[in-house]
């Protein structure tokens, strides 16, 4: 079974962080959220508390085939100043699968993991895209890197992360069951 780290920081976008959850799971991917706060209890960027099933510290990072960066503005900025989840981005980057949505790819343009790919993000962190080929579009594919634009791109982000984890097989499985027509 395909394992995914899915890293949590307060002030993460609540719905790109926990679509991503859902639709994995729903795929029969074993999904790992990793709070990088040094405690489980993590508050989403509209106030809602919930609690992360690891610390990123505990993470066997070695088991597994992805990690995502879900966005957020304080969520990013509370990501960017993780080097764990920076260690784990050039890691991956460099022999996995990484994901990142909405500002968060900026953390990946920030390390030169995104020189010259094409990439996308939330409008107003174009401008810390230094060096991606930025695409405009919802989500964009570099390789073993996948961004998406923000939360009204998260069910295409999560498909697509599907489709790399797994096949399109599973991915249009996964979009037919939750009535995806996009």
């Amino acid at each position: 079974m395909k394992t995914v780290i899915v890293f949590l920081a307060d002030g993460f976008e609540e719905c790109e962080g926990l679509l991503v959850v859902d639709l994995l799971r729903r795929a029969r991917v074993n999904v790992i959220t990793a709070s990088i706060m040094g405690k489980k209890e993590i508050t989403s960027s509209h106030g809602i508390v919930l609690f992360a099933d690891e610390l990123a510290e505990d993470v066997d990072f070695a088991a597994a085939d992805m990690v995502v960066l879900p966005g957020g503005g304080i969520g990013t900025k509370n990501l960017a100043e993780s080097n764990i989840v920076l260690e784990q981005c050039r890691e991956f980057a460099a022999s996995k699968l990484l994901g990142a949505i909405c500002a968060a790819p900026s953390i990946l343009a920030g390390l030169g993991l995104l020189e010259g790919k094409p990439a996308t993000c939330y409008p107003t962190f174009a401008d810390r895209m230094h060096g991606a080929v930025l695409t405009g579009e919802q989500v964009a594919v570099a390789g073993n890197i996948i961004t998406g634009q923000g939360l009204g791109a998260a069910v295409p982000f999560a498909l697509e992360l599907i489709r790399h984890l797994k096949d399109n097989e599973t991915a249009d499985t996964v979009a037919r069951k939750i009535c995806w027509r996009g």
